[in-house]
């Protein structure tokens, strides 16, 4: 019982360092943080660009070693199974609030819009922010933050199968939590030099990170996901028309009965 208790309040702290996370990183892109992405500098360029850079590469590699199969086997002799996803979550909460506290502002405007242009592009980050929570509901966003694992383990549930949905913006775009990250970096009304560090890092973060996940989603769902690929674009909702129509029937049938 003691070990079930500790896991409920270890699995739902990581859900809420998550959102923890998650909003503090929302109030730096807005620069309304006490340290946000465009404050006033107070290293060297140079200097500056390192530390940030150096920021990115760690967060970008807990993401990528923690998120591989192969890793997962090996880590789970230490780590519960049922806690390997809120394990995985307290790492990466952490290395986010460490960007955000210790990221390096570099000065230099690449723009800088006021009046309606400012309100319509703090309208669009948002809208991207928002597209993350909400696709996370789209596929199983209680497995994703680690809560239906230790849901499972409590009530000694077997563990669920993941299941390929394709369903709202899936039918439109193979990973729009993904675009949803880049929308909310990119819409800035005040883009610095540091901004534009931040965001351009961060896309080669993405695109790495969407390389490897789909890697590991061809292997685990087969050829139903290749036929997903074969119709849906990656990130931007172009394309997908001519996907279609060079998917051969078979396949459309069967990549249909995949998904009902």
């Amino acid at each position: 019982m003691l070990k079930k208790f500790a896991s409920i309040v270890y699995g739902v702290g990581a859900y809420l360092s998550f959102y923890g996370a998650y909003f503090y990183l929302m109030a730096f892109t807005a620069n309304v943080a006490p340290h946000s992405v465009s404050g006033t500098p107070s290293l060297p360029p140079l200097l500056a660009a390192l530390v940030d850079v150096a920021l990115i590469i760690l967060f970008g590699l807990q993401h990528a070693i923690m998120a591989r199969p192969g890793f997962k086997s090996w880590w789970t002799q230490f780590v519960p199974p049922h806690l390997e996803r809120s394990t995985f979550l307290w790492f990466g909460s952490g290395l986010i609030i460490a960007i955000v506290q210790f990221w390096q502002p570099i000065a230099g405007d690449l723009w800088n819009i006021t009046g309606t242009g400012m309100i319509a592009l703090y309208a669009v980050s948002l809208l991207g922010y928002l597209m993350i929570p909400v696709t996370s509901f789209l596929t199983d966003h209680f497995e994703l933050l680690g809560l239906r694992q230790v849901f499972e383990y409590v009530v000694e549930r077997p563990r669920s199968k993941p299941e390929f949905k394709e369903r709202a913006l899936y039918k439109k775009v193979r990973h729009p939590m993904m675009l949803g990250w880049l929308t909310a970096f990119w819409a800035t009304p005040h883009m610095t030099a540091g901004h534009f560090l931040f965001a351009g890092l961060m896309t080669l973060y993405v695109l790495a990170g969407v390389y490897f996940e789909e890697r590991d989603l061809v292997r685990v769902h087969g050829q139903a996901y290749r036929d997903y690929q074969a119709r849906v674009p990656k990130l931007l909702p172009f394309g997908g028309l001519r996907g279609a129509q060079q998917l051969p029937l078979k396949a459309k049938a069967d990549a249909a009965r995949s998904h009902s």
